[in-house]
């Protein structure tokens, strides 16, 4: 077991892994990411997640040449050399080396790498208790400036708001966006529960089309549970029956308080325990 990483192709233990300081991506944070987990050893949903990646990096005006099958088989060597039973796996993919400069027509790339290391799950409170956030005072990006939907490795405003919700003692914050609407969590997406109904804020609010947040909204109605998406403020999340949120490493975790105010009965609810008992069941037959 152990953490390894993949450089353009190249297997080594993590702590012997190198990039160029002359790295787009560390010298401008031009690169995107994606983060995913594995079951049984085979990862989720990599063929939404490589989907998205390349969307983000055509949305940053460079091209991720390499095929899925490529990005499948240098994974493949990965994992086989890290040997662990669960893994952890983020993928980056920077521009490429340039001259650091916007001498972009210079830049030699991409820059392709994978990280692999045991997977950490979550403590088993946190899905039987729920978690405690907050509503940040940091805004989401607008897209006109910094579009989320894009997910690059410049992650200032995510950094900002996790620190102001670990000073508070919560687990997670939640983003508005420029008209006060509720958009989404630093490191997940935002469910709630009205009637009876999941609902869950749309793109057009300024997030990312989070992989969990798209199963929820496939699943949930498969089970009888309907799950949308609406517009929503935060005096829906405080008159919401239960809330959750959503992502590929947290699956469904249930929330508690918002701003130390009780959520429903502050208690995981039947439709969160429920959605996320069906994710569960469909999580390890979706994995490449």
């Amino acid at each position: 077991m152990g953490f390894f990483a993949s450089v353009n192709g190249v297997v080594t233990p993590a702590a012997e892994a190198t990039v160029s300081v002359l790295d787009n991506g560390f010298t401008f944070g031009d690169s995107v990411y994606e983060t995913l987990r594995t079951y049984r050893g085979r990862p989720f949903h990599l063929e939404r997640h490589l989907a998205r990646l390349r969307a983000s990096a055509s949305r940053l005006g460079f091209a991720i040449p390499d095929a899925d099958d490529v990005f499948a088989q240098r994974l493949e060597e990965l994992l086989t050399r890290a040997g662990n039973d669960e893994s952890y796996v983020r993928i980056i993919v920077s521009r490429g080396e340039g001259e650091v400069s916007y001498r972009f027509d210079r830049v030699k790339g991409p820059t392709v790498v994978l990280l692999a290391k045991p997977y950490q799950p979550f403590p088993a409170s946190y899905y039987t208790e729920g978690v405690p956030v907050i509503i940040s005072s940091v805004r989401r990006n607008h897209p006109s400036a910094l579009d989320p939907a894009i997910k690059c490795c410049n992650l200032l405003n995510n950094i900002l708001a996790v620190q102001e919700a670990q000073a508070q003692g919560a687990m997670e914050p939640l983003l508005l966006n420029a008209a006060g609407e509720l958009a989404e969590g630093a490191g997940s997406n935002l469910f709630i529960v009205q009637g009876g109904e999941a609902v869950t804020p749309p793109l057009a609010a300024g997030i990312l089309a989070g992989v969990t947040r798209a199963v929820v909204l496939e699943i949930g109605p498969s089970i009888g549970l309907p799950a949308r998406q609406q517009p929503l403020v935060p005096g829906d999340l405080f008159a919401a029956e239960e809330a959750f949120i959503t992502s590929t490493l947290k699956e469904l975790i249930p929330i508690s308080t918002v701003d130390g105010r009780n959520i429903g009965s502050g208690k995981p609810g039947p439709v969160t325990r429920r959605l996320l008992e069906a994710f569960r069941e469909y999580a390890p037959n979706h994995c490449a």
